[in-house]
């Protein structure tokens, strides 16, 4: 069985949102990182979140924190690679990455679990998700040898998530978006109200018609 380790993608500068991390929103009465850490964290030998600042914002979900190791806020990719840097050193050797944006409060409990039968079944390198006709760069599953590829890529300027993928043979794996999009965003105050409507649905026990396998609220 391959060995999945997983970072929260919170280093971004969350403008749209005045600045405030993103993770530390409540939804349903939960800050969404720890909504995150309760679906993640069964599915990965181990998890991080990837920040930059003062780290002891995040003290109270008990996760290591780790900075962009690429200067200047250059997205997404940068705190793949931190991530991937970070469980690189570890003695707990992982084969791959689970990277998930710390804004989605309600990613799929089969997340690792689906992402790694399709990265098997195609012989892909990289395996995405995908909800409705929306393709969530951001969220996949990255070989841990491909670290020296993407920190040359970074420091090249070459920071779109979407291009550096299309690299390398990958694989897209479906989800329904009803009762709820499992990848919902929220990256701006509107998009709160709309998350307050699905969590009910996301925290509800799950059924044979849930997009999500069974597993612990939030």
């Amino acid at each position: 069985m391959e060995k999945v380790a997983g970072v929260i993608l919170a280093g971004g500068l969350a403008r749209r949102l005045g600045g405030v991390d993103k993770g530390l929103v409540e939804i349903g009465g939960a800050p969404i990182l720890a909504r995150l850490v309760a679906r993640l964290r069964p599915q990965c030998a181990g998890l991080a979140v990837n920040a930059n600042g003062d780290p002891a914002r995040f003290a109270r979900f008990g996760l290591p924190v780790v900075a962009d190791t690429i200067p200047d806020f250059a997205g997404p990719l940068a705190g793949v690679l931190a991530g991937m840097e970070f469980f690189a050193q570890r003695r707990e050797a992982c084969d791959f990455l689970i990277s998930v944006p710390g804004d989605t409060p309600f990613v799929p409990r089969d997340l690792v679990a689906r992402l790694v039968a399709a990265h098997r079944r195609e012989s892909a390198q990289i395996a995405v998700a995908r909800s409705g006709e929306r393709t969530h760069h951001a969220v996949a599953l990255w070989p841990l040898v491909l670290c020296g590829a993407l920190r040359e890529a970074l420091l090249a300027g070459q920071g779109k998530v979407s291009g550096f993928i299309a690299r390398y043979p990958n694989v897209v794996v479906d989800w329904p978006v009803e009762p709820y999009d499992p990848f919902l965003n929220v990256n701006a105050p509107e998009d709160v109200p709309r998350a307050e409507a699905a969590a009910p649905k996301a925290d509800a026990p799950p059924t044979r018609n849930s997009p999500t396998e069974s597993g612990e609220s939030p």
